[in-house]
């Protein structure tokens, strides 16, 4: 069976039940919260948000509901994820448990400043 490749973040969200539909919305408006201007795209077939970059990437599993911020940020925010199972590079969000919202902004946040100084410091070069 080939895997479906999805072109928007609307195609990605149609794949899904309306009980994870609503989930993947919360975890939308809650980075466009943080950066209402970034890009959405699907980036690795997930959706993205890019702003100087890929700031986060986040997507939808039978379980959970996977961010993806890069591992400084995991590492950055360790002690608040403690509840969380988390590897190098993702956090995993029980599905059936409230998206923690003031986290995920603070993450998004952490990262904005990354991909900022990482730009400044290219144009410097």
């Amino acid at each position: 069976m080939e895997a479906v490749k999805f072109k928007t973040v609307n195609d990605y969200f149609s794949a899904f039940p309306a009980s994870t539909k609503s989930i993947l919305r919360k975890m939308r408006s809650t980075i466009k919260e943080v950066v209402p201007k970034a890009e959405e795209v699907i980036s690795y077939n997930m959706p993205a948000f890019k702003q100087n970059g890929v700031l986060v990437w986040y997507a939808a599993y039978r379980q959970h509901i996977g961010l993806y911020p890069t591992p400084a940020a995991i590492e950055t925010f360790a002690h608040e994820l403690r509840q969380y199972k988390t590897s190098k590079g993702a956090i995993q969000f029980p599905i059936d448990k409230p998206i923690p919202t003031s986290l995920v902004k603070k993450i998004v946040r952490f990262r904005v400043k990354q991909n900022f100084e990482k730009a400044k410091a290219k144009e410097l070069k």
